[in-house]
């Protein structure tokens, strides 16, 4: 089941609210002594259900896991829809200038410091989670894909393993190389990146900016799984057909 509420992020958006999304396997209703690993996620809106997805298709995540029975949870939030780049803004790092969206102040740091320190310590008071580094996961797409990269990275002290598919690389390709060379990152950690073959032409040296970053974190330990999907596209439907890879390569052991 997928239970929905209305949260504030008053670091980022004050008193507006906006929607998380938590899943919970079957046997969270028969079994109250199981405890399950959590896999965060960014769009939330998009992960679960089509009606709520902003083009009207999501990852159908749903589906999977109760046809798989991953003995998961699934905590997602919802993005900031402003229009002045609100959803931008929170998933980047990193201040950047872009001749489509203009100037965009990079606020990642905030929304991974109210992951971290809110809506994980939360999720893990009120469900049966297994809050441990070793059982906590994150995954995301596009700018959720940057995201994910950046948290597992910079905050390797709470995931141990994410999955980062079409990530927005562009956004500044040099401070993403010198942060995979100077985090902390533990020996036990773990990859999944992607990009569908569709849209490597999206900007300019993307290929290259997926092979640095590929040989970066396996330079450094990184356990990396990565892919170039065939056919693959930047839209919801191409990221549900991934479940199963990502699936596999956060639950691998």
């Amino acid at each position: 089941m997928v239970e929905v509420w209305n949260i504030t992020i008053p670091e980022l958006t004050g008193e507006e609210t906006r929607r998380a999304y938590i899943y919970l396997p079957d046997s969270f209703e028969y079994n109250p002594d199981e405890r399950y690993p959590v896999l965060y996620m960014f769009d939330g809106h998009n992960v679960f259900f089509d009606s709520d997805a902003t083009y009207g298709k999501s990852w159908g995540m749903k589906e999977y896991m109760d046809e798989t029975e991953t003995p998961m949870i699934v905590a997602a939030v919802e993005c900031n829809h402003s229009p002045d780049n609100g959803r931008l803004s929170e998933y980047s790092p990193y201040s950047f200038e872009d001749e489509k969206f203009g100037n965009v102040k990079g606020r990642g740091r905030e929304t991974m410091e109210w992951f971290v320190h809110t809506f994980k310590p939360y999720i893990d008071s009120h469900y049966p989670t297994l809050p441990d580094r070793n059982h906590t996961f994150i995954a995301g797409s596009s700018m959720g894909g940057l995201m994910s990269l950046y948290a597992v990275l910079r905050y390797n002290q709470f995931f141990s393993r994410a999955a980062v598919l079409s990530p927005s690389l562009w956004v500044d390709i040099r401070k993403i190389s010198r942060l995979i060379r100077r985090a902390k990152i533990r020996p036990d950690t773990v990859v999944y990146m992607d990009y569908g073959s569709k849209e490597m032409h999206f900007h300019s040296d993307m290929s290259k900016q997926f092979c640095k970053v590929s040989s970066l974190l396996i330079d450094r330990g990184v356990f990396l799984e990565s892919r170039i999907v065939p056919g693959g596209n930047h839209c919801e439907a191409s990221w549900e057909k991934q479940i199963p890879f990502f699936m596999d390569a956060l639950l691998y052991d």
